[in-house]
């Protein structure tokens, strides 16, 4: 049990009989510290000993869940704010009374985790005194023969070398980690305050984009990976060839480039917070004090420069008073859109019908120049199904969805099915968003709309493998050529498939280039075009 506590990787994708062939210094030295104390020192210190290695394996199985999802450990400092929305999650699907077997559950499996290691580190001190002589040669071959492999660099896999010291580095790491997340707050206040538009005023904002509406889309799980894995680029790749094809021949350009998300596989709030408010926000302590703040976001940079602003936000699914900081002058959640047809698996409702909605109640004849933020589902895990692109003039209230939908499974199901079927499922479901998008700006697109496309982050690890960074595409759509001339300096790709070599920018990045690019004032001091 003790050598199990030691050697259980951390991330998903280690989680293989390799990482189980392995020798362990903590075992030999914790043994061979314990032999060397009297009695009652090595009660207290098996006892403390025991018990960190019980929490040390409960924080192991935390991070297993956290690399599948969000492709990095759980920062119990930085994400402890995350559990409150892990059970409304677990509420608003399972309901509660499943929220609080499973609530019950996880702190029993946790108790009886600390306490069975515990219980091992005593039971095994307790026999290693007992038989002091083959337990101190135990030792002393253990710690000869960890020497020898270190010393060879022996190793079963690139990344998993047999001599290790992976549980002793991870709680290192971890005591580390905790002081520099405590140190975070201030980190955060020194960046959000450093504000080059908080005093612009509104006749200065914007001003080459007067007149027309402006949708910032998010595409769920759109990341760069898509683009550029040989499993998942021939589709993908083509279909955004056909698209720009498709809008050139109306008459409508795309220029695109990548940004680079605060998060991979989940946590779609992060990065939206990151490009509207142009400060990084990789954790949930950070997303709390940018939302208790006063920052301008590019929402209420809009507002303050007279656009009608909208989130049509169809994940919405409980109150979101957050809005009210982003500028938001209307929420479309689910609730108020008005969806009659089926869901599909966590999607509440197609894209399609999501931006047919945004056309009609935001972009109705007659109206006032909008700027909307627009986060699509249909790409979100587990990415099946989905349903086929039809008529715009039939999606009317969703009910011509009926039937198509197929039994729904929870974004968690990717981690228990087949890893290609799943890649496939993630390929259709992505193309399903993209082809609408480019279906809606060959619709719909005129000269007074201009489309900002972005994905909000890469999709989960079993899609992308542990590697695959944290790039996302971004385009910016336009039928006007004078809105693609003021990001002419940009050196973004001609289309909306950015080259391998197109720039990268960090997410946070974005706002304050956006703002520049389209006033016609003096630059904010530290602003850039």
């Amino acid at each position: 049990m003790i050598f199990v506590a030691l050697v259980l990787p951390d991330r998903l994708d280690r989680l293989v009989p390799e990482a189980f062939v392995v020798a362990p210094i903590e075992l030999v030295l914790g043994a061979a510290v314990l032999l060397a104390l009297p009695p009652a020192p090595r009660r207290v210190l098996g006892w403390l000993l025991g018990a960190a290695l019980g929490l040390l394996t409960v924080l192991k199985l935390v991070d297993l869940g956290f690399s599948a999802a969000l492709g990095r450990p759980f920062d119990p400092v930085l994400d402890i704010g995350l559990l409150g929305d892990a059970v409304r999650l677990l509420v608003a699907s399972a309901g509660p009374p499943v929220q609080a077997g499973a609530a019950i559950g996880a702190v029993a499996m946790m108790v009886a985790v600390v306490a069975g290691v515990l219980a091992a580190v005593l039971r095994a001190a307790g026999a290693a005194v007992a038989r002091r002589t083959a337990a101190s040669w135990l030792v002393c071959v253990g710690t000869a023969g960890w020497l020898l492999l270190s010393s060879a660099d022996v190793r079963l896999e690139p990344d998993l070398p047999l001599a290790s010291d992976a549980a002793s580095a991870m709680a290192f790491g971890r005591v580390v980690g905790i002081g520099r997340g405590l140190g975070d707050r201030a980190r955060f206040e020194r960046e959000a305050s450093a504000d080059a538009y908080a005093d612009v005023s509104s006749d200065r904002l914007l001003t080459a984009l007067r007149g027309k509406d402006v949708a910032l889309v998010f595409v769920e799980s759109y990341g760069r990976s898509a683009i550029e894995d040989p499993g998942l680029a021939p589709r993908i790749d083509g279909l955004l060839d056909d698209g720009t094809r498709r809008l050139a021949a109306a008459g409508i350009g795309a220029r695109s480039g990548y940004l680079t998300s605060p998060t991979a596989g989940g946590g779609s709030w992060l990065a939206q917070s990151t490009l509207l408010s142009g400060v990084r926000i990789d954790n949930q302590q950070r997303y709390r004090e940018l939302v208790a703040g006063d920052r301008l976001t590019l929402v209420g940079a809009f507002a303050r420069a007279g656009w009608r602003t909208a989130a049509v936000a169809p994940g919405t699914t409980r109150p979101w008073p957050e809005s009210r900081f982003f500028g938001y002058q209307r929420v479309h959640d689910e609730a108020h859109l008005g969806y009659r047809g089926p869901s599909f698996s966590w999607s509440a409702m197609p894209d399609q019908y999501t931006l047919a909605e945004f056309e009609r109640s935001e972009r109705a004849p007659g109206h006032r120049p909008v700027m909307a933020v627009v986060p699509l589902t249909s790409s979100h895990a587990p990415w099946t199904p989905v349903p086929p692109l039809i008529d715009w003039g039939s999606v009317g209230d969703g009910s011509a969805y009926d039937g198509m939908a197929a039994p729904a499974l929870p974004p968690e199901a990717i981690l228990t099915r087949d890893r290609d079927q799943v890649r496939a499922d993630y390929v259709r479901a992505l193309g399903y968003s993209l082809q609408t998008l480019t279906s809606y700006a060959d619709r719909f697109g005129g000269d007074d709309l201009v489309l900002i496309l972005v994905g909000d982050h890469q999709p989960s690890p079993v899609v992308t493998g542990d590697r695959a960074g944290h790039d996302v595409p971004v385009s910016v759509v336009a039928k006007d050529p004078a809105v693609l001339a003021r990001i002419g300096s940009w050196g973004w790709t001609t289309g909306l498939r950015p080259a391998d070599d197109a720039p990268v920018w960090r997410m946070e990045e974005f706002r304050d280039r956006f703002l520049a690019a389209f006033d016609d004032g003096p630059r904010p001091a530290g602003s850039h075009r």
